[in-house]
């Protein structure tokens, strides 16, 4: 952002297309597809492990998210006769719109505003969002591409390359040096007794995530397996400790 602002005041960017067009591969994956609870978050216990039992005080965590997921689902328009693929697929067009996707705009703002920034998000527009809802997955699924329907629309209009060219998610980093990198900076941090992260989290739990085998399984989303785990709990600490963050 900082980058771009040098030579622009007004960007554009995508967000909203993954949730409205059918990109994230947990809407064409059957598996993650029809299982029970938020496609990215599937880790709620191995999230959960990691932090110490009086963090949560009375909170169920899984009963927490179960609550949200279901409300969500309560409150889709689904109209009467259609098969049981495409009300599902309005449930991940409702879960990740109200959900996932807010996040990302969220991300997004922080992230441009703190450069003087405006980033616009045409994909947003809720016209396009609201005749999107309808379309039958088969057209957004076109030929089996991800996103399917936006990328023909677009023929013509972006290079073939560009157009067709498999979906490449951020910020996945597979250069060891980021792994090495992290991991020293949490180290770092864990050396500090007054560490505010060692107040909530399992020193033993973070010892054993920066020396067992990388996992597959993701913390959040697709993309944060272990390295952007450890990452994340390296900007945990300097947020709590940045912004003097006390839990009382």
């Amino acid at each position: 952002c900082r980058e771009i602002r040098k030579t622009a005041t007004v960007a554009l960017s995508g967000e909203c297309a993954d949730e409205i067009f059918g990109g994230y591969p947990w809407y064409r994956d059957k598996t993650v597809r029809e299982r029970y609870g938020f496609p990215w978050a599937q880790s709620t216990a191995y999230r959960v492990s990691f932090f110490k039992p009086e963090v949560f005080g009375g909170i169920n965590p899984a009963a927490y998210i179960d609550e949200g997921y279901r409300a969500t689902l309560e409150q889709t328009s689904i109209r009467p006769g259609l098969d049981p693929l495409e009300q599902r697929m309005r449930q991940m067009f409702a879960l990740n719109f109200n959900w996932f996707m807010q996040t990302l705009l969220d991300r997004k703002d922080r992230m441009s505003m703190y450069s003087g920034l405006e980033v616009r998000v045409p994909f947003c527009d809720y016209r396009i969002a609201e005749y999107l809802y309808s379309v039958p997955w088969e057209y957004k699924d076109y030929e089996g591409h991800e996103k399917g329907l936006l990328r023909q629309a677009m023929q013509g209009v972006l290079p073939t390359e560009v157009l067709w060219r498999k979906k490449s998610p951020y910020p996945k980093t597979w250069n060891p040096a980021y792994l090495n990198a992290v991991s020293a900076m949490l180290r770092s941090a864990m050396q500090d007794p007054d560490a505010p992260l060692l107040r909530i989290a399992k020193r033993a739990a973070l010892e054993q995530l920066l020396t067992a085998a990388e996992t597959a399984t993701p913390w959040y989303g697709q993309l944060m397996t272990t390295p952007q785990t450890i990452a994340w709990f390296v900007q945990l600490n300097y947020w709590l400790q940045k912004y003097r963050v006390e839990l009382v």
